[in-house]
């Protein structure tokens, strides 16, 4: 008896964090919404491009009613004119939101955070904590971008490692003179704190719960889901997509914000595709279509309409391809301790949603609710645990900085590299055979092919 009435006083396991992932047109934003509904939860985007006002179509918002149905955090809330929020401006508002503290908090009201979207650092920021806390230190207000790592990433790429090299060589030896936004993060680490990037990373791994890739969850009790398709159904499912985007009334808004937000700074020739809400995918495949409107032939505009459709289309295919790399390099590649559970979920098939996405998500969200087991194993991890994702390789042959085991092998089969290879094993043979003929007295007169004559340059 007293054993049970022990059992009946124990407290109930902790609400978890949900995490859903996948690429974009996986139904991400569909199934955050069910889990809601269903489950008591409350939804925060995780998306860089969806916390500005404006543009609601080409950033795939959800709407209004959706909004209604189940309370969304985090959207259209920055001014589309400010263009230095960050990844620490979101990770502390965001948190904010989560957190136990007060009775206005996600869990301090018993609710089911849920977190969605397709900004990768965004959704780490939440996931681990970090030891870094710097912050670009220029103004929210509208106005040009004038934080530091901005202000590096205008360095040429070689010059910028050399300065990373000079304070923190072991980031350095990590990172690709190519990556200048990594290189210039690294160099901001340490101006703005003194101590050098490696310095900090080492020693969030070597915190409780840490792991070598980063420091521990800020959040335990989490879950993720991670939803997937058939690369071909998605890719048509994306071509769809815009076409449904051109329908619902896409080139108005892209004008609309072009005329308000953008002309003039194109006009200037100061406009930046690479900041804010105009680094979105869509605005910038639209910029000669959108500056050329009404002052070219009818034709012409026709022509720039379509290109900046199929460029939207191809983008959009190569970024779904870039968010699926990235879950699969930063959860199912991670070694250590500190990766939640990863659930995945065939998405290739609309028809069969209900079997294959909703009811095992409502079974594996409400396992973790009651503190049980899920049904379903999650996906396993895929990581080797020699591999070294940091190893760095020069390749003489192609002239390229190769970074991580994994990149090397794969270099290493590239048709660019292997047709390297070929051409200087033409020249070595061509050489060799120059070699023996000058040994064996033979002299090559005009007319014949000399090609292969001569020493290697």
């Amino acid at each position: 008896a007293a054993a049970a009435l022990c059992l009946s006083r124990a407290p109930p396991p902790p609400r978890p964090l949900v995490v859903i992932l996948g690429a974009t047109g996986t139904g991400k934003s569909a199934l955050a919404l069910q889990l809601g509904l269903r489950l008591g939860g409350e939804i925060v985007s995780a998306d860089s491009m969806q916390v500005y006002k404006g543009l609601d179509i080409i950033t795939n918002k959800v709407s209004p009613q959706e909004q209604r149905l189940c309370r969304h955090h985090m959207i259209s809330f920055v001014d589309p004119l400010v263009s230095n929020y960050t990844v620490v401006d979101f990770r502390d508002k965001a948190v904010a939101l989560i957190s136990f503290h007060t009775a206005s908090y996600i869990f301090a009201r018993d609710k089911i955070p849920i977190v969605v979207g397709g900004t990768n650092y965004y959704i780490e920021s939440l996931l681990w904590k970090v030891l870094i806390n710097t912050k670009e230190k220029a103004d929210t207000a509208p106005g040009p971008v004038t934080d530091r790592k901005v202000e590096l990433e205008q360095l040429d790429g070689v010059e910028l490692h050399r300065l990373l090299s000079q304070v923190d060589p072991e980031m350095a030896a990590k990172l690709h003179p190519h990556d200048k936004r990594k290189v210039a993060r690294s160099l901001q680490v340490f101006e703005e704190t003194g101590i050098p990037h490696s310095e900090i990373l080492h020693q969030q791994q070597e915190e409780e719960g840490g792991g070598p890739l980063g420091g521990p969850l800020k959040y335990p009790h989490s879950c993720i889901l991670w939803l997937h398709a058939d690369q071909a159904a998605l890719d048509q499912r994306l071509e769809k997509r815009v076409d449904d985007m051109l329908a619902a009334g896409l080139l108005e808004e892209l004008r609309d914000f072009h005329r308000r937000y953008n002309q003039e700074k194109v006009a200037e020739n100061r406009q930046d595709y690479q900041h804010g809400i105009f680094q979105s995918i869509g605005f910038k495949e639209f910029h000669e279509y959108l500056v050329s409107e009404g002052n070219c032939s009818p034709e012409t505009s026709a022509l720039l309409l379509q290109k900046g459709i199929q460029a939207l289309k191809q983008v959009t295919k190569r970024y779904a391809r870039r968010q699926n790399k990235w879950v699969r390099n930063r959860f199912l590649r991670r070694p250590g301790p500190n990766v939640p559970p990863v659930y995945g979920l065939e998405v290739s098939d609309l028809l069969r949603w209900e079997e294959d996405v909703l009811k095992p998500a409502l079974e594996i969200v409400e396992s973790f609710i009651q503190g049980r087991e899920p049904p379903v194993e999650p996906v396993k991890m895929e990581y080797d645990v020699n591999e070294n994702k940091r190893s760095h390789r020069l390749c003489e042959l192609c002239a390229r900085v190769i970074i991580g085991d994994r990149e090397w092998a794969a270099h290493t089969r590239s048709k660019s590299h292997l047709h390297h290879l070929k051409k200087r094993r033409k020249l070595e043979a061509a050489g060799r055979a120059a070699e023996t003929q000058g040994d064996s007295g033979v002299t090559v007169t005009a007319g014949e092919d000399s090609s292969a004559a001569g020493p290697l340059p």
